[in-house]
């Protein structure tokens, strides 16, 4: 039997953040992939850009630099990281934690209170709260947080 190990309560509320932010998060993946994809912005951390004294020449092959770019970039693979766990986690879900995460996390009309989210699933408060620490609990074990 494997004891689920109670995470820190600053990581549980990082991964709680991402939830929040998941839709953003993909906004920047978006804008990030098209700065890659478009470096002639002159990218100064572009190792592949020489300048020389009045031209710049691009080195090598420009799809395998693409292509390097795009699968090096810290930042890039941490978000995507984060929002294929986001979406594991949720396609996991039986529809009524669906329904609690769209309220709680992507509801941008109206942000709910807990007593507002159970009344709507139909369940009480304290259920709501234990749901949503399972689903934040499943995303943390899959990114491998402590």
């Amino acid at each position: 039997m494997t004891k689920t190990i109670k995470p820190k309560e600053t990581t549980f509320k990082h991964a709680e953040a991402e939830w929040f932010n998941y839709h953003n998060t993909l906004k920047e993946i978006a804008r990030l992939r098209e700065s890659i994809m478009n470096p002639f912005d002159d990218d100064p951390e572009d190792p592949t850009i020489v300048k020389g004294a009045n031209s710049v020449r691009m080195t090598g092959d420009p799809t395998q630099r693409m292509a390097t770019r795009l699968a090096t970039h810290k930042r890039l693979e941490h978000l995507s990281e984060v929002t294929k766990a986001i979406e594991q986690v949720y396609n996991a879900l039986p529809d009524n934690y669906k329904e609690l995460a769209r309220l709680r996390y992507w509801n941008k009309s109206n942000k709910l209170t807990w007593e507002g989210i159970a009344m709507r699933l139909n369940i009480g408060r304290a259920t709501a709260i234990r749901r949503r620490n399972e689903m934040i609990q499943a995303t943390i074990e899959l990114l491998g947080w402590r």
